[in-house]
């Protein structure tokens, strides 16, 4: 009997510093609002993950140890791993490999988007029982959530990262795989100014725009 514990929530984050978190956001948010965004989405995803009821991984840069991640209190439940060197691609393979060790599924997600709920990512999860891959694409291109069963390092290698067709080309590395996907439905990450308008209502409510 398989005695692997369902799923893992991975969520790939960057600590929120002054003057490095969500920099593309400082010409409408300023650098003090644009690191605030940063931590509010950081704890807003680390809170939608937890209400799934699923084990969530913090697979984090600078390093789990570094004294920067006591400043956000985060629950005690979160298990907690460094990010890999190299390129993400490397990373999300190596934190998905080392997390199918122990779940049989893995989603794999970032910080960047208020959209992905616990209730997306259940159903994210959910389609893992009849797909061997489930995704949920971001409007600009990219995707927001990777569900997996399996790492195949297709998937991540020799990938061009933070570009319009992150998403099209996994699809295509999915069909030379002759794995199936279940494409749910795009959201919205917030990097630009622009995609401030994709905001939870009242987000915005204690920032100071920029003119």
């Amino acid at each position: 009997m398989n005695q692997k514990p369902q799923t893992c929530i991975i969520i790939f984050a960057k600590f929120p510093a002054q003057g490095m978190a969500k920099t593309r956001l400082q010409p409408a948010l300023g650098i003090d609002g644009a690191a605030c965004m940063a931590r509010q989405l950081l704890l807003h995803s680390v809170e939608q993950a937890l209400a799934t009821g699923y084990t969530v991984e913090m697979c984090v840069s600078p390093a789990p140890t570094d004294l920067c991640w006591k400043e956000l209190d985060l629950p005690k439940s979160l298990l907690w791993s460094a990010q890999a060197q190299g390129d993400l691609g490397l990373r999300m393979l190596t934190a998905s490999q080392n997390a199918l060790t122990n779940f049989d599924k893995v989603l794999l997600t970032g910080s960047d988007c208020p959209d992905l709920t616990a209730q997306r990512m259940q159903s994210a999860a959910q389609q893992l029982e009849q797909y061997d891959i489930s995704m949920i694409p971001a409007f600009d291109g990219g995707y927001v959530l990777l569900g997996l069963q399996q790492a195949n390092a297709h998937l991540f290698s020799n990938m061009t990262w933070s570009v319009s067709d992150v998403a099209a080309v996994t699809k295509q590395r999915i069909k030379d795989l002759s794995w199936s996907l279940a494409l749910l439905e795009p959201l919205a990450d917030i990097d630009e100014p622009d995609d401030l308008q994709y905001l939870p209502t009242g987000w915005l409510a204690d920032y100071t725009l920029v003119n």
